[in-house]
């Protein structure tokens, strides 16, 4: 009898704790959640929710007829205070490169570069195991290292540098757009979905299971250095071709020569990176970062300013002293007038109002948007947003991705906030870089 109250005791504080009955019946909620706290997020700055007119600042130069002006309304989000620099880029195409040499190993069955379970079997699929040391003096390890080179027959002055082609980003992500549809709901009385999907090989297949909607791409995370020289005919330039990446003193310049599929790779890859740490730490919340929607870029480039032409508020592009206020493509082509030929370090100009840099000119951004025409005209005033995951196989029209912000080799015109352009998704180009943003949690 006093074991059957004692385990009647241990019963209720478990349904307790699981959310289940109270001790007086009331509905007061799962106890014991931790309470969230965001800090800022390091080289991000926070950008309020609010509502503004999208749309242009001034005559429509190209006569391009792809704006008009519409009120719509913005999310809490933080955003990258500048541009994503060549070392920052770099610790990415560092990690890519470390973890495909340490998989290398691990598959060679060298001990130590996959994490085991309790009874010391290697986790399926594996885990790298980073606090492990490359000894290079082993012989084994040696030659597994040499297969991250290029092969002697391609070697330039016998110099021993990583090939590029072989630093392969693989990421997947979920594809939330086709899981909402009502054609992708799971049937309770079948069991079983009955609707299907399209694949990121544009094939239609039918939904088996949750795993449906996981879409995977692999992508090259190695800038396209080559830009500098492909950009521009009868012009040299090929030094910012050999040393823009690499050299320390483009290091705090913005990485450009980068697709929009890396850009959106990279995020993937600093999402990642920062969730990993955080359940180190036993956090389980997920912080995803992105690129911009087309909205918020303008909205943030704004800087709070419902009426300015460009970040810093005013009509015109030098201040009461006659400087230019950005890096861009000044009078008719004096481009050091600003005082820099190509990009420059990010933050060389005063931020806007919200604290970021660069929101015109130095070099253009990519955001998440596809870019239509008629966008403006459909998409939602709530955080609009007009996305499509175009495939290999799809027309160029289909390809199109929104930049904003202009270049350093842009126009005035093209550094107006609401001045919007595209480029193609595989295009890579000297002049168009990127930032990420990060929704916030809760209202501020």
């Amino acid at each position: 009898m006093k074991k059957m109250f004692f385990f009647s005791i241990v019963l209720a504080i478990i349904l307790s704790s699981c959310g289940g009955p109270s001790v007086n019946g009331e509905l007061v909620g799962v106890q014991g959640r931790k309470k969230w706290y965001e800090p800022d997020p390091y080289g991000m700055v926070f950008v309020p929710q609010g509502s503004f007119n999208m749309g242009p600042s001034d005559q429509d130069l190209a006569f391009s007829m792809d704006a008009f002006t519409k009120t719509v309304t913005v999310d809490a989000f933080w955003m990258d205070d500048t541009e994503i620099t060549n070392n920052e880029y770099r610790q990415f195409v560092n990690y890519v490169r470390d973890s495909i040499l340490r998989y290398k190993l691990g598959d060679a069955g060298i001990e130590g570069f996959f994490k085991t379970d309790e009874n010391g079997d290697p986790y399926d699929p594996p885990v790298i195991d980073w606090e492990t040391e490359i000894d290079s003096e082993i012989e084994e390890i040696a030659d597994i290292v040499e297969e991250i080179y290029y092969p002697e027959n391609e070697r330039f002055n016998n110099r021993k540098q990583v090939d590029t082609r072989k630093l392969i980003y693989t990421y997947f992500w979920i594809d939330l757009q086709q899981a909402a549809k009502e054609t992708s709901r799971y049937n309770l009385e079948t069991q079983s979905y009955d609707g299907e999907i399209v694949n990121q090989e544009g094939e239609r297949i039918q939904i088996e299971n949750r795993s449906s909607f996981i879409m995977h791409d692999e992508v090259t995370c190695y800038p396209d250095t080559l830009v500098w020289i492909r950009d521009f005919t009868y012009s040299y330039n090929e030094p910012w071709a050999n040393m823009y990446f690499w050299h320390p003193s483009f290091d705090n310049y913005p990485v450009v020569g980068v697709t929009w599929k890396q850009a959106n790779a990279f995020s993937i890859w600093r999402t990642n990176y920062l969730n990993d740490y955080l359940t180190i730490k036993g956090n389980s919340w997920v912080q995803d970062y992105r690129l911009p929607l087309e909205t918020e870029w303008e909205y943030a480039a704004r800087g709070g300013l419902d009426h300015s032409m460009y970040p810093w508020g005013g009509p015109y592009t030098r201040n009461d002293k006659g400087c230019f206020l950005a890096n861009f493509k000044t009078l008719r082509g004096n481009y050091i007038d600003d005082g820099a030929l190509i990009s420059t370090d990010v933050a060389s100009y005063s931020a806007n109002e919200f604290g970021l840099y660069d929101m015109a000119g130095n070099v253009a951004e990519w955001t998440s948007g596809a870019y239509d025409e008629s966008a403006y005209v459909f998409t939602h005033d709530m955080n609009p947003n007009y996305q499509y995951n175009a495939r290999i196989d799809d027309p160029p029209v289909m390809k199109r991705k929104v930049i904003r912000g202009g270049s350093w080799k842009d126009i005035g015109y093209f550094l107006q906030v609401s001045s919007r352009t595209y480029e193609y998704q595989d295009s890579a180009k000297s002049f168009i870089g990127f930032r990420n943003v990060r929704s916030y949690m809760g209202y501020k």
